[in-house]
């Protein structure tokens, strides 16, 4: 489960065995996580977040989202030895 960001008190992150979906990020804070697609920033799930905290979270990451991409593919192209 590589963290790729730490942005207040959020936790950006990604499951290294989600490579057969689409590029996404989840966000969490506290009891609250949220899945974003990336290639197209949407938001593909929610839960616990407020819609005004979920709006924020877009904005990170639309702001973010060309070097979250990036991980994701350097890390799906290259994952870690088991």
């Amino acid at each position: 489960m590589p963290t790729i960001a730490q942005v207040g008190p959020y936790r950006v992150f990604f499951y290294s065995n989600e490579g057969h979906e689409p590029p996404h990020v989840h966000i969490e804070r506290d009891d609250a996580v949220a899945k974003f697609w990336l290639a197209a920033v949407d938001l593909a799930n929610n839960n616990n977040f407020r819609t005004h905290e979920l709006t924020q979270l877009q904005r990170l990451v639309v702001e973010n989202q060309q070097e979250w991409l990036e991980k994701w593919h350097e890390f799906h192209r290259n994952p870690p030895a088991s």
